[in-house]
């Protein structure tokens, strides 16, 4: 864009199922506005948007990417996201950088899983949408078919403005149903088109798809009705109006055919952008002022003062950090100081770009509307707004949704963990939808994400950014041990050496509590039994005696010890000695008192399709679950249950591909639960293999 203008701005998200044909769809916009010579794709790698090596290897987007094209007056900033259930965080995320969505669906497969859940997306955001039919190109493609599909899955009726002519290998055009002309393009992907009369053969399918355009058009506006109830027609610029309105007030859904692959009907949807809202058009921003909470409405105004939100992050070893930002207000220059209000952070600024896939050019400024990139930013996150620090805003914060699927991982060589650490830090930062922690009990670094491929994807960027290799396996379980009867013991410490000896005697009583009481210790000594001083040292005795449990090793819970009784000796009685005859007495006691294994169980919410409602709730129970009811949703039933954390380490894969990639499910913790005989010899024997291998 040559000269900066906000009305003629459009921010667009193109979002679909994975393998739709998004960064095709981006391909061939790119082309047809000049920006790229050739059209490149995901097949051969070469395409502007999916750059990544991994995207490269695996054929498939895996973060969002951003590009721009100038057409028919417009800037165009397009944002090509991932389809993937494994990525498609992303793509939400990314939806706060965009006004308006293309969402594609394919011509062959229909809705899918993936589509719903961009669909939710989009909807949940108040985005205006077109959708565009692709692969029509393809064998088995279907466009009525389709067409119903999506009014049943969007809830709203799709309005075709371009049909297809023919389908499949057949497939050469489309049918412009406002200025009733056939489109027939080259079949050499330039995107080169002759205008023509419509086909005798499809005048009747063209008449009843033009009046319900007309009528739809004609609906969003009483002067529109008027005009067509009287006539029984639109003009041609009445028609556009009526589209305008519809699109932008969400009535109902554009409907456009063509191939991306091939560039037939690209061009008639870039036209159609224009339908959706400019950054000035779009609603105001809603935020608040940091310092006193009071709520802001901050118009999408060049001239307000400056606030924008970091909707990605890129970080890289040797560049550093490179914050993609969306501004809704005012301007921002380089190197010019800002507020994090989201941090209470000042940044001293950065340089400033504008982004073509992996290709950065620097900028002066970058004003209301526009999308580009700031380096360097000491403090800034994903979803972080920054603002002018006179005029401070506060934009609500973009949560990542909970990781789905957790590993262990441990470095390949011992060597890397420090540098392991440091760099996952920096995955974490570029990708909200992981986590990393360090599980103080199990002793293991554990990594979260949205899928397997999600962590393997992780493990590839590990190796690649910065040369270092995991491994991963199944987290261990945090199982715990308690009693099931009292006992009562003495425990006592005599060690005598050439001078002073140590002396300690204990008289315990060990007593089972009710689940999730944790530990009670009980001092009942009376009469200077043991002396005051060495009491602590008792309690810390029998503290560290639970960690190591009976049975496997697992830290005791829920039981009550009463110390009620002891000894001592005026000269050889110590702290270590008490400590050790408790340690003692605790181990003699507890053998005494049926020991049993714990595990955690987990309260789960499950939310799958009717169709697969018998599937899940069977592969529930078979996890030794408990169903603890069904509640109805909109086109789906929510299951709720309590599973055992250690039946539920890979339910991920298991509930997609029952579901076909359409369930979901949350999981917390609810309490511990005995596991049952058969199963603990081999939990024992396991936990004694891990602790050897360590």
């Amino acid at each position: 864009m040559n000269t900066y203008n906000i009305e003629l701005i459009r921010n667009v998200g193109i979002l679909s199922h994975g393998g739709g044909g998004k960064t095709t769809l981006s391909e061939a916009i790119l082309f047809n506005s000049g920006i790229i010579e050739r059209m490149g794709s995901t097949e051969s790698g070469n395409s502007v948007m999916d750059y990544e090596p991994e995207e490269i290897s695996r054929k498939t987007s895996i973060s969002s990417s951003v590009g721009f094209a100038d057409w028919d007056g417009l800037h165009i900033n397009l944002i090509d996201t991932p389809g993937s259930n494994n990525f498609m965080e992303d793509a939400r995320i990314s939806l706060s950088g965009i006004d308006g969505a293309i969402i594609i669906v394919s011509a062959i497969s229909g809705i899918k899983a993936e589509t719903e859940k961009v669909w939710k997306f989009v909807s949940d955001a108040g985005l205006p949408s077109i959708i565009f039919v692709n692969k029509m190109d393809k064998e088995a493609a279907n466009f009525q078919h389709v067409k119903k599909e999506i009014e049943k899955a969007f809830g709203l009726p799709a309005v075709p403005l371009y049909i297809p002519m023919g389908a499949e290998a057949g497939f050469e055009g489309v049918v412009d149903l406002i200025i009733e002309k056939a489109i027939r393009y080259r079949k050499d992907q330039s995107g080169m088109f002759t205008e023509t009369d419509i086909p005798a053969d499809m005048s009747e399918l063209v008449i009843g798809y033009r009046k319900e355009l007309i009528e739809k058009a004609a609906e969003t506006e009483d002067a529109l009705l008027e005009g067509y109830l009287e006539k029984g027609e639109l003009k041609e610029d009445e028609i556009k109006k009526g589209l305008l309105i519809g699109v932008r007030n969400k009535k109902f859904l554009p409907l456009l055919a063509g191939s991306a692959f091939k560039n037939i009907g690209v061009k008639q949807l870039m036209k159609m952008i224009s339908f959706l809202p400019s950054p000035i058009e779009a609603q105001p921003i809603i935020g608040i002022n940091p310092e006193n909470r009071e709520k802001i409405d901050r118009k999408p105004d060049p001239n307000k003062p400056f606030s924008a939100r970091v909707f990605k992050t890129i970080v890289d070893p040797f560049v550093g950090s490179l914050s993609y930002i969306r501004v809704f207000s005012g301007s921002i220059g380089a190197d010019v100081p800002f507020l994090n209000p989201t941090r209470g952070h000042m940044e001293k600024g950065g340089h400033l770009f504008i982004i073509q896939g992996k290709k950065y050019a620097q900028t002066n400024r970058l004003g209301a509307g526009e999308i580009g990139a700031i380096a360097k930013l000491k403090a800034t996150h994903t979803g972080d707004t920054i603002c002018n620090n006179e005029n401070p805003i506060l934009f609500d914060k973009i949560i990542a949704s909970k990781p789905v699927i957790s590993v262990a991982i441990e470095p390949r060589l011992k060597k890397d963990e420090e540098k392991v650490i440091t760099s996952l830090a920096k995955l974490v930062e570029e990708d909200p939808a992981l986590n990393f922690h360090h599980d103080d009990e199990t002793k293991e670094m554990i990594l979260s994400g949205m899928g397997q491929l999600h962590l393997e994807v992780t493990a590839e960027k590990l190796r690649r950014k910065f040369g270092v290799e995991i491994n991963m396996k199944a987290p261990r379980v945090p199982y715990r041990e308690t009693i099931k009867k009292s006992a009562e013991v003495q425990g006592k410490y005599k060690h005598q050496t050439g001078g002073h000896g140590q002396y300690g005697d204990t008289w315990l009583r060990l007593e089972p509590l009710a689940r999730g009481r944790g530990f009670e210790f009980v001092d009942k000594i009376v009469g200077g039994a043991i002396p005051r001083q060495f009491i602590p040292a008792v309690e810390k005795g029998i503290l560290e005696a639970m960690q190591k449990g009976i049975l496997a090793g697992f830290p005791v819970v829920d039981i009550r010890v009463t110390l009620y009784d002891g000894s001592y000796h005026p000269v050889d009685s110590s702290e270590m000695a008490f400590k050790m005859a408790a340690s003692l007495g605790f181990k003699k006691a507890a053998s005494e008192c049926q020991s049993v294994l714990l595990e955690p169980a987990m309260n789960i919410e499950v939310a799958v399709p009717d169709d697969c409602l018998g599937a899940v709730i069977g592969d529930i129970n078979s996890r030794r679950g408990r169903i603890l009811g069904v509640e109805p949703q909109t086109k789906s039933q929510k299951i709720k249950a309590v599973v055992p954390l250690a039946e539920m380490l890979k339910y991920a894969n298991t509930l997609s591909s029952l579901t076909g990639a359409r369930g979901i499910y949350t999981m917390a913790f609810f309490r511990y639960e005995e596991v049952p005989p058969h199963l603990i010899k081999k939990i024992i024997e396991e936990q004694k293999a891990a602790e050897q291998a360590t």
